[in-house]
């Protein structure tokens, strides 16, 4: 079961000329009206102009108007909107690496999985990359905590260690919970839990971050299934 959710941040999408400085024009608004930037992203970029996505924290709906209105008073803002954050739309991201097969097959769990959740109104995601090789192993273990949205990792191949074992323990403690498959090398001693099925894994990973499922990881870390 993961921790206590937090309210879905105010999602902004800023349509601006595509020049040095517009960042910090917009970003100088936002300060003034004392939001908390959680995440930033370049969505679009065109010849003609590139688009801006926010989401903001510590910011009241009623605020959200005066805000739109300096946006739109920059000379180099066209147009200025809320938008859906990507909370609300994709919540909780679970990111499955490893080896093509048994990604593929962890995936059936966990979609069939998240599936039953998000019918009940949760909100969570699977995204996959089959790779090998400890080197892109490693890198892309560690670029999970960095992913926006991303709580949970499931390591799915037939051998894994040295490096990125070292990974796994590195996100743990960024609040990233990992699952591996049970397989030769060190990862599964660093992987908050092992199972050695593919799809129930990918359920497991599911039940693990969901709000709504009777499933403790904190009661469940150091086991194999």
């Amino acid at each position: 079961m993961s921790g206590e959710s937090r309210p879905a941040p105010l999602a902004l999408m800023v349509r601006t000329l595509d020049e040095p400085g517009v960042l910090h024009a917009l970003t100088r608004v936002i300060l003034t009206h004392r939001a908390n930037i959680v995440y930033v992203d370049i969505a679009e970029r065109h010849a003609d102009g590139s688009t801006v996505y926010f989401e903001l924290e510590d910011i009241a709906d009623e605020a959200t108007d005066a805000l739109l209105s300096d946006l739109m008073a920059l000379p180099i803002v066209r147009t200025a909107e809320r938008a859906p954050s990507f909370a609300r739309i994709y919540g909780k991201r679970i990111i499955v690496v490893g080896g093509g097969a048994q990604v593929g097959q962890v995936v059936v769990g966990a979609v069939a999985e998240a599936d039953r959740h998000n019918i009940r109104g949760e909100k969570i995601s699977v995204d996959t990359i089959p790779l090998v090789g400890e080197e892109d192993l490693a890198a892309a273990t560690r670029a999970v905590a960095r992913l926006p949205r991303a709580v949970a990792l499931v390591l799915a191949g037939s051998l894994m260690g040295g490096d990125v074992a070292r990974a796994v323990y590195e996100i743990r403690e960024k609040g990233i919970i990992v699952l591996s498959l049970n397989m030769p090398g060190s990862v599964p001693d660093a992987a908050d839990l092992v199972v050695s099925d593919p799809v129930q894994c990918g359920v497991m990973a599911v039940m693990a971050v969901s709000d709504s499922a009777r499933f403790d990881i904190r009661r469940q870390r150091g086991r194999r299934y």
